[in-house]
């Protein structure tokens, strides 16, 4: 079948999802938890296949991680769905709303985008929680996932598709397209006045592709060359283990840190003691000069490596000599993603999130919590790095667009 054709049977499935009810839209993520669960043994079988083909191309660590599925995962992914229905129905929420003075009543409300297409790479989960999370908003949602996961998915949407057809919406509220050829993924970048909008997650170059040859609009997502900058007046102690907590927590994950900058005036106290760590936890530091002359270890930093989403066991390090250096550097190489400053200093800390621009700044904490689940959303589908429509996770709300409601009765215009 045709990207054009599943689009078009996207199309008709959302008019149907747009008036569903919030007790059938949740039946329906219940139904859906409940399949991914009974039908894990054939899931997990299909994911073997994958992982299979993925180690013999020679897939990196960190993609096969995000590969691979097991029964918790599965069980993971099912439970989200869940908690998804518990999560209040974002759809004819009204923003504002105000008697005009002519009469007229003027409502402001939540409505679907329509139709969705999630583009992503080898993440089968995206599949489940890009379904889920545009189903409870309303949404139709086409898939196109990576060729290394196709079995997995191709396994998860069969389940997910009975699932919502056994709770009396339309099947083709999630599609998988197919992923055995870039044609797709061509196909669905012109789909213009079929699809509504175009969510990437993945690498900078499939976002930077999506982006630059779409007629469908897009909300960026996901990359993140995220710093942790250590303040003069940071509590060293605290920020070892904020630093070593946002490299190590995973490694594999958008909101990990890629880059830690130091203050001049704490280096030879701070960076003694996390580099230690670093090695202890298997972390290969690339570092400047300053860095470098604390450990024999350190490999020389190049210019390419402060702009580096690593997804690895590997940071940049580099010592700034004032505040004002390391916002410079990290509006310089960050992502807009999310930056980090560990301080006891209100002001520094005012100034840092002041001048900084990202998507989202901690102060004093891991970079690894920008994610919708930690900031109590309870659903994402991605972290925006865009400053148009939504910036960081988005939630259910996100994935709606507004419509103005106005009532009248029997009122002209003079």
């Amino acid at each position: 079948m045709s990207v054009t054709e599943q689009a078009r049977r996207a199309r008709e499935a959302a008019g149907a999802l747009a008036v569903a009810t919030r007790t059938t839209k949740d039946a329906a993520l219940h139904a859906m938890a409940d399949a991914l669960v009974a039908r894990t043994p054939e899931i997990l079988t299909a994911n073997a296949t994958d992982l299979a083909a993925g180690r013999e191309a020679g897939l990196s660590a960190a993609i096969l991680d995000r590969l691979k599925l097991d029964e918790g995962r599965v069980a993971g992914i099912a439970e989200a769905l869940r908690q998804m229905a518990a999560l209040p129905d974002p759809v004819g929420e009204v923003l504002r709303g105000s008697t005009l003075p002519n009469g007229l009543e003027l409502r402001q409300i939540r409505v679907p985008f329509g139709v969705v297409g999630i583009i992503y790479e080898a993440r089968p989960n995206v599949t489940v929680d890009a379904a889920g999370i545009c189903l409870k908003s309303g949404n139709a949602a086409l898939l196109r996932g990576s060729s290394s996961a196709a079995h997995s998915n191709a396994a998860l949407v069969a389940a997910l598709r009975d699932a919502v057809a056994g709770a009396g919406l339309p099947a083709d509220a999630v599609q998988l397209l197919d992923a055995s050829s870039r044609d797709s993924v061509k196909e669905l970048m012109r789909s213009r006045g079929l699809v509504d909008v175009l969510i990437p997650r993945g690498g900078a170059s499939l976002i930077r592709t999506v982006v630059e040859e779409s007629t469908v609009p897009v909300i960026e997502t996901g990359v993140g060359n995220c710093h942790v900058y250590v303040d003069a007046a940071a509590d060293l102690a605290k920020a070892v283990a904020i630093t070593l907590n946002a490299k190590t927590q995973r490694l594999s994950t958008c909101n990990t840190a890629e880059s830690l900058l130091v203050h001049a005036d704490v280096a030879d106290a701070f960076l003694p003691a996390v580099l230690a760590a670093f090695a202890e936890a298997g972390v290969t530091v690339h570092g400047d000069e300053r860095v470098a002359a604390h450990s024999d270890a350190v490999v020389a930093a190049t210019e390419e490596d402060y702009g580096t989403e690593y997804l690895s066991a590997d940071i940049a390090v580099a010592v700034v000599d004032s505040l004002d250096a390391a916002i410079a550097h990290v509006n310089r190489y960050g992502t807009g993603h999310t930056e980090a400053i560990v301080t006891d200093s209100q002001s520094a800390a005012r100034e840092f999130v002041a001048r900084v621009d990202s998507a989202a700044v901690m102060v004093n904490a891991s970079t690894r919590f920008t994610d919708g689940g930690e900031f109590g959303f309870g659903a994402e589908i991605g972290i925006s790095t865009q400053k148009l429509h939504a910036r960081g996770p988005m939630g259910l709300p996100e994935l709606t667009s507004t419509k103005y409601v106005v009532t009248g009765d029997g009122h002209l215009r003079g």
